[in-house]
């Protein structure tokens, strides 16, 4: 995207608008309930870090689904073009929300700690990558969601001895469908391919959601 095309965007049909707007709202009310339940269902047995670890993967998550919603809902205009460059940053810190509970938790200090930084460190670069240069580095930005979403494979020994093989089937599964979403968004000429990346995005969501929850909520 180039610095004069920041006031352009996407034209969908009626039907299109209208699929996006109730896949946002289940995402969004479906996101508020479930980080919810989790930090009420943990708070009498977990301890500080887990529970901190589930509230950033919670604010993460929550915060991902909302600013889509955000962004997506706006009419065109300054604010539409805002809140597409705090919807595309928001992915980067519900990626990272989303390794925490377990490098902190699960994976022990040799394994979790240097990945769940490395994470962190790249997804705030991110971060800051779509927020102030958007419209430069389109294709790296779309690397490196595939590369933090992947990079769990880095420490896939130890996290095979960690979790269980449910929690690891629920990830992969998820990772796979956030995978498949992510190239179809890029087919543009597919009719409501937009809705339907965002469906994706909420079952791949729903996915890692149930593996943070069978974790730790199961005691």
């Amino acid at each position: 995207m180039k610095p004069d095309s920041c006031f352009e965007f996407p034209v969908y049909t009626a039907g299109e608008r209208a699929a996006d707007a109730v896949i946002h709202a289940i995402g969004v009310i479906a996101g508020l309930i479930g980080a919810s339940w989790l930090l009420v269902v943990t708070a009498g047995h977990a301890s500080a870090t887990e529970m901190v670890s589930l509230a950033a993967y919670g604010a993460g998550l929550v915060g991902m689904l909302s600013a889509s919603a955000a962004y997506n809902m706006s009419p065109p205009g300054r604010r539409k073009a805002v809140l597409r460059r705090v919807d595309h940053a928001m992915i980067y810190v519900m990626i990272a929300g989303s390794y925490t509970p377990f490098t902190l938790n699960r994976l022990d200090g040799a394994a979790g700690l240097p990945l769940g930084v490395a994470v962190w460190v790249v997804a705030l670069g991110g971060v800051a990558l779509k927020l102030f240069a958007s419209w430069r580095y389109e294709r790296l930005g779309f690397v490196l969601y595939l590369g933090l979403g992947w990079a769990i494979l880095s420490v896939a020994e130890p996290l095979w001895r960690s979790l269980s093989p449910t929690t690891l089937l629920l990830l992969a599964v998820g990772g796979v469908v956030y995978t498949v979403g992510a190239f179809i968004h890029t087919l543009d000429r597919l009719p409501y391919n937009i809705p339907v990346w965002h469906a994706l995005v909420i079952v791949a969501a729903s996915c890692h959601f149930a593996a943070v929850a069978r974790e730790f909520t199961m005691t």
